[in-house]
């Protein structure tokens, strides 16, 4: 999956990889060829007491060293920018493909595991890439050019090459095998903690209602010392890993100077090819010890990859129509006909059989019992979620036909928990339409009752919104979705229990505006209270996933049972009357 991953998104880079690789192989090089020069200036400057030979070498040397230090700095700030371009390729990439997602998909991955995707899985990622730019393109050619040079130096010598580095690297090995599953086990781990906080932040206040600081305290400490229990895991590993590299590179080390001085002390090597020899073993050894950094993190980035590569693999349930269908206009006549919506896996669907008919002018209201599928219902029109039977027709058109731009400007929702973006009063309600005048604004803002409690604020249109609309309460948070709404004119508007958070008069005040307002649109409500829908042109009752009865108020009370019993939940059979 990781090498997948890469081949992908650093294709469009590889000129510039092919330039790293370049700077890299000459800082490499430069870096090899310093030893052999240092090893002929002590045999053939120091030894013989030749200043201007130790001169005229040590001018050489310090030339190569600044050409070394040129490759180096470029190949550093060109592997990075290639790094840090693949970081926002991957997450722009994992964002987009979310955003495709239909409902049923951000349920499977879960909000917490997603973001951690985005963010944390991407940036090890970012990381194996940097790092790999940086040390491990040199570690190869380091450890080849190294073999080379220190047999050039001394054979007898390099045969300690022969136990060193097979011992190195099934060391290394060992230890990395088992590093895999702890750093998978890492990432699930951080996502519970992701999972943990973003609930107790967004439902602070039923903790503090509940006084349940202390259990959220607790099952927040237990979520960290899980991460802590597998970080302390990985932890030992990478403390053993060092320790026994160190131990390798400085017994072979003492290796040589021990062979070494019997070779010089036999006159078959001189004190400067075992300089020369010692620095090879220790740029071949020191290599091998890059590599072992890269390979500490190729696990974890191995299974981010994986991670990300799963939501990028994951295709939509909700996928745009190959021939879209643009009509001239939407006029708004919806109709749902033998719809079923099921899970996958599900035993039993979610809705069946779902048929009815809502048309321009009308108001037609969906009522039932929680748990019915009202809400899933309502999602199927713009298509958050498709119909796995049937089919739901905007203008005779099947949505899943519809180009996708028509049925978004067709179809505006307001959904059951209203969501306020970060900004300000006016930017959230231009999000439908952009070019909207302050005049739409508080036009929208009256018939939606929520031009009292602007003009309050101390801003106006500019006041600000904090994110989810925290800063406001939970019925100017409706009224200013349904604002919203009402800025982006559609052609069928669909509320989903959007009222609930509204007192009665503020309720009634509301739907007299809404009915000049949508006096040519479709209109659709799904609510409990009785009161809001009442009065609709044509109402729904839901059961358990199919419809029940279809009529207006006075209709289902005298021949539906299941409406009656709603109603006289709520109300006298005096009111009902």
């Amino acid at each position: 999956m990781l090498v997948r991953l890469l081949r992908t998104h650093l294709r469009p880079y590889q000129a510039t990889l092919w330039l790293v690789v370049l700077l890299q192989l000459v800082q490499t090089l430069a870096a090899l060829y310093l030893p052999t020069l240092n090893a002929d200036i002590v045999d053939n400057g120091l030894v013989k007491g030749d200043t201007g030979y130790i001169i005229r070498i040590g001018g050489v040397m310090l030339l190569i060293t600044l050409v070394q230090i040129a490759a180096s700095v470029g190949a550093v700030y060109f592997g990075a920018r290639t790094a840090m371009a693949l970081g926002r390729d991957v997450r722009a990439a994992v964002f987009h493909r979310v955003q495709d997602f239909s409902a049923r998909e951000v349920g499977h991955f879960g909000t917490p595991s997603l973001i951690t995707r985005t963010t944390n899985d991407v940036q090890q990622v970012q990381m194996l890439v940097l790092m790999t730019l940086t040390l491990m393109v040199t570690a190869p050619i380091m450890c080849v050019g190294g073999i080379v040079l220190a047999l050039n130096q001394n054979v007898p010598l390099s045969s300690l090459l022969l136990v060193a580095v097979p011992v190195l690297a099934v060391s290394v090995g060992i230890i990395i095998a088992r590093m895999r599953p702890a750093f998978r086990q890492m990432q699930t781990r951080i996502d519970k903690i992701n999972q943990v906080m973003r609930e107790q932040i967004m439902g602070i206040r039923v903790i503090r209602a509940f006084v349940r600081d202390k259990h959220e305290r607790e099952r927040f400490g237990r979520a960290n010392d899980e991460l802590l229990t597998v970080s302390l895991r990985v932890g030992r590993l990478m403390a053993i890993m060092f320790p026994t590299v160190m131990l390798v590179v400085n017994v072979s080390s003492v290796a040589v100077l021990w062979f070494g001085g019997h070779l010089i002390e036999s006159g078959s090597m001189t004190i400067g090819a075992l300089t020369a020899f010692l620095a090879y073993l220790l740029q071949i050894l020191m290599s091998i010890m890059m590599a072992t950094f890269m390979f500490m993190m190729v696990p974890r980035a191995e299974v981010s990859a994986e991670r990300i590569s799963e939501v990028l693999d994951t295709e939509s349930s909700v996928r745009l129509p190959l021939k879209p269908v643009s009509p001239g206009a939407v006029h708004g006549h919806l109709e749902l006909s033998g719809v079923e919506f099921r899970y996958p896996g599900a035993e039993k669907p979610v809705l069946q059989d779902i048929s009815l008919l809502a048309r321009p002018g009308e108001t037609t209201a969906v009522i039932g019992s929680t748990g019915s599928g009202k809400t899933t219902l309502l999602n199927l029109i713009p298509r958050l979620m498709d119909a796995t039977e049937g089919a739901v027709r905007v203008d005779g058109v099947d949505v899943r036909e519809l180009d996708a731009g028509v049925l978004a400007s067709a179809v505006g929702m307001v959904p059951q928990k209203p969501y306020l973006f970060a900004g300000t009063v006016a930017s959230n309600l231009r999000y439908g339409k952009p070019d909207a005048t302050d005049e739409e604004l508080w036009h929208a803002l009256e018939v939606a009752q929520g031009k009292d409690f602007v003009e309050r604020m101390s801003e106006g249109l500019d006041s600000p919104i904090s994110q989810g609309g925290t800063n406001v309460s939970g019925g100017q948070r409706q009224r200013l979705a349904i604002a919203r709404m009402l800025v982006h004119k559609p052609g069928i508007y669909l509320f989903d229990d959007s009222f609930s958070a509204l007192d009665y008069a503020t309720d009634a005040a509301l739907r007299r505006a809404l009915a000049d307002e949508t006096r040519e649109a479709t209109v659709v409500i799904v609510a409990q209270r009785v009161s809001t829908i009442r009065n609709a042109d044509r109402i729904i009752v839901v059961d358990e996933g199919r419809v029940v009865g279809t009529g207006t108020h006075h209709e289902l009370m005298d021949g539906n049972e299941t409406y009656r019993e709603i109603v006289l939940s709520q109300l006298t059979e005096a009111e009902a009357a």
